[in-house]
This record gives C-alpha cells, structure tokens and sequence, in this order.
C-alpha cells in the first residue's frame, strides 16, 4: 500500500504544472521617448553620470557630514529598514510552506470505567493508566503551484520594501541638503538685510542732522525712517526661518530640536557647485529611481499572485502520515504490540460552483493591470519631474545671474546719488529712491540664490541618487528580555 501511494505521488510531481502567468518584465521605452531635453539644450548641465554622493559636489564638510548621518540616524529610515525585516520574515515564513509540517505529542492518562453494582454487591468499576508518545507529519504537494507561486510574490514584496528603503534614502538625503541650505541662505538674507540696514541708518542719521540745521523737514526724516524700518523689519523673519529650519535639521538627522548641529548655525554663505551639474541620461535615471523599481516589484508580486488565486481552482493533495507508542505501563512503550501508524494522501478541492474562486482569478487580474499602469505612469512621472527640475534649475541660474548684475549696478547708482546729493545735484528724495532700489535689488538677489539651491537639490531628488551604498542604519530594537 506504502509502494502504490509514492508511485502515485512521484507520478504526480512529475507531471505538476505552475499555473498562472509566468512574470515578464514590462516593455522599456524607446530611445527617443527617454531623452532628457533640457539636459541636451542646458550649459548648466552634463551629461556625466551622477556619483553617487551627489551633495559632495557642494564641497562643504558640514553638509556631508550631516547628509551622512542622517542616512544614519533617520526616524523614517528606520522605520523603512523595520518594514523590510518584517517583509523579510513574511517571505522566509511562506517559503517555509515548501517543508513537512511536523507535529510531536504525549500524554499520561489514568482511567476509570463507569462503576456498577453485582448481585454480591460487589464492583465491576476498573482503573487503568495509559501512556502514548506520537510523531505526525503532512506535506502538501506543490502540485499546481500554488506555494511557488506565493513565494514568488512574497519574494516581490520584499524587493518592494528594499526599493521603497531606497527611494527614503533617496528623500532623506534631499530633504537634509535642502534644510541646511534653508539655513544658509536665511543667514544670508539676514546679513544682507543688517548690511542695507546699515547703509540706510547713515542716511537717517544724515537727514535727522538736516532737520536740526534747518535744512531738511520732518517728512524728510520720516521717509529716511520709512524705509530704514522697512529693511530692519526683514530681519527678525529670516532669523526666526534660520532657527526653524535649525529645528527640523536636528529631527533630520535623529536629534531633538534642542541639539541643533552649531557648525551649520554658523553657515552664512550660499553654497555652490564648482562645476555643471552632471545627470546621465535618460536611461540611466530610470534604471536608478528606487521607486521604479519598487513599481516594477509590485508588478511581479500581483502577477505572481494570479497563480496564487488560480492554484486555488484545483485539488489540494497532502501527504498524511504518524507513527505512534501507546500502552499501559511506561516499560511496554517499547514492545511490539505498543506501535501504531497511518499514512494515506488526503485529497480535498472546494468546486467553484459559485464561481468564488474564478472571481478571486479576475481580481488578482485586475490588480496585475493597475499595478502595470501605475509603473507606466511612475515612468512617466519620473521623467517629467526630471525634465520639470532641469528647466526651473535654468530659470533660477538665470535668473540669479541677472540679479547679482542688478546688485552692481544699484550699489553704483546709489553711490552715485550719494555723491550728487552731498554735491547738492540730487535732492533727498532722489537719493532715497536710489537705495531703496539699492535694497529691494540686494534682497531679491539673496532670494534668487536661495531658489538656484532650492532647484539644485530637487534636480537631484528627481534623479534619484544618493541610496547607493548608503551607511547602514542604525536600528534600534524593542527590549526582548
């Protein structure tokens, strides 16, 4: 009987198929549909491949520094790795559904039968021990392939979570280039707001002394007033902004606000790149975009689990067996007469009669077709964001460059109409005029250099770097004693 079920057994496995779709990688892009057209026609860019540090193209150690230690110490990115080691035991757990189930048991009982009364009076009532040792096993044949099929998608899931830990490296990185840089260019905006200041109180102080002399009226005094207060009142807002964006760097990087890092609190200079921004090509943006290939793992998974659903359309088919010792004394578990055994295929099939099952096959079809419309549209969204972030980073190089000349050239009309003024050329009003252009032009400058580094910094979260060989986090556990 044993011989005849593992023939029958082995003849079954030979002849088992994998049912469900077999995963094919979805269709690439053309060649022409992945060219990066702002990369072809910017001076501002090359098309060198991105390194993998990208915010060392900076040159500023304090950036670095944090940058690194925030891949380190991230909330989020903890969180992200816990998510990975949970998809990790998931995937182990399933592919445990490959090996024997196996169960050990014993047990000690003592029994006594239902007592009755003889004629004599006496009892027949008898009580009796019993001891049983057992060892069961059952193994489910693959035979449609079903287990494979949901290994394959939680294989999928895992390389979902390690792409989606990927793409908040990727975030994480821009998100703490993007703060310290906040803190640098409101320090820069303050500082220019004090300069203007500054420049501003001497010709207060110059029309106040007017006034004494007779030569000025108050409303003289007060437009001087006007506009120096105007400039002064700028101040407090970007030193509040420099402090906030202090605050959220610490939480960056794994600190309470309290330890904001002294050495970027200390930055007052715009940083910038020595060289062209270099971004590669098309395809190799979306080959690197952690959340591509996140896409493109959902998309096998869901196609791995149409084999899931269909698997469940056929007969399930184990192999049960158990083997057991039972007598009533401890010394007879050993004999002969104490072993026992069962061994038998158990065959069970739910009949889709109500075409449950056959519905579950069209859901899990349905989510394989979003989930490859959502990794065609996360194509098209990669490019687009790349394309998007080319432009503005143009824009603002432009325009910075024009308003550092504007800068020039009201510091030297100012200077001029100072010079007219004190000539008496120019009266009071004509020199106000010339440094309230003198503020408003030095203000929008320092604001343009905050928007290049703005665009800067969305350019390279848009081309997706900075995940690749990133230090390793560090986790922290639950206490498990």
């Amino acid at each position: 009987m044993i011989r005849k079920i593992g023939i029958a057994l082995s003849v079954a496995g030979l002849s088992a198929c994998t049912v469900g779709p077999d995963y094919r990688p979805p269709a690439a892009l053309s060649d022409g549909s992945a060219t990066l057209i702002e990369a072809e026609n910017s001076p501002n860019i090359t098309v060198a491949e991105l390194p993998e540090k990208w915010w060392r193209l900076f040159d500023d150690p304090v950036l670095d520094r944090l940058v690194d230690k925030a891949l380190r110490n991230n909330i989020d990115l903890r969180i992200a790795a816990a998510n990975l080691q949970r998809t990790r035991a998931l995937l182990a757990e399933t592919g445990a559904g490959r090996l024997p189930v196996t169960t050990a048991s014993s047990s000690a009982t003592r029994n006594r039968t239902a007592a009755s009364s003889t004629s004599a009076g006496d009892s027949d009532a008898v009580t009796y021990d019993y001891f049983s040792v057992g060892f069961d096993a059952s193994y489910e044949v693959d035979l449609f392939g079903g287990v494979s099929r949901s290994i394959e998608a939680a294989r999928s899931d895992s390389q979902v979570a390690q792409a989606t830990l990927d793409a908040a490296r990727v975030a994480i990185a821009a998100e703490t280039a993007r703060t310290y840089m906040l803190v640098c260019s409101f320090a820069v905006q303050a500082r220019v707001a004090r300069e203007t200041a500054q420049l501003q109180e001497k010709t207060q102080d110059l029309t106040q002394r007017l006034l004494q002399g007779g030569r000025a009226n108050r409303r003289d005094v007060d437009s001087a007033t006007l506009l120096l207060e105007q400039t002064r009142a700028q101040i407090p807002a970007f030193e509040a902004e420099r402090r906030a964006s202090l605050y959220a760097l610490a939480v960056l990087t794994g600190d309470p606000p309290a330890q904001a890092d002294s050495e970027a609190a200390a930055c007052d200079a715009l940083p910038k790149t020595s060289t062209a921004i270099p971004v590669g090509d098309g395809r190799t943006l979306l080959a690197r975009r952690p959340d591509i290939r996140a896409a493109e793992r959902q998309l096998a998974g869901d196609v791995a689990r149409i084999g899931v659903a269909t698997a469940q359309l056929y007969p399930s088919i184990s192999l049960l067996g158990g083997i057991s010792l039972g007598a009533n004394g401890t010394g007879d578990l050993g004999k002969a007469d104490s072993f026992g055994y069962s061994i038998g295929p158990l065959i069970s099939w739910n009949f889709p009669f109500n075409n449950a099952a056959r519905a579950k096959v069209r859901q899990s079809e349905a989510v394989a077709d979003g989930a490859l419309a959502e990794f065609d549209k996360i194509i098209l969204t990669a490019l687009q964001e790349t394309e998007q972030a080319l432009a503005r980073l143009d824009g603002a190089i432009a325009r910075e460059r024009s308003l550092d000349k504007a800068v020039a050239a009201s510091e030297s009309a100012a200077h001029i109409s100072r010079l007219r003024y004190d000539y008496g050329a120019d009266n009071l009003f004509q020199l106000l005029d010339s440094e309230k252009d003198r503020a408003s032009a030095r203000a929008a400058a320092a604001a343009a250099g905050a928007d290049r580094l703005a665009a800067q910094i969305g350019l390279f979260k848009a081309l997706g770097g900075g995940w690749e060989n990133a230090p390793d986090i560090q986790v922290k556990q639950v206490a498990r004693d």
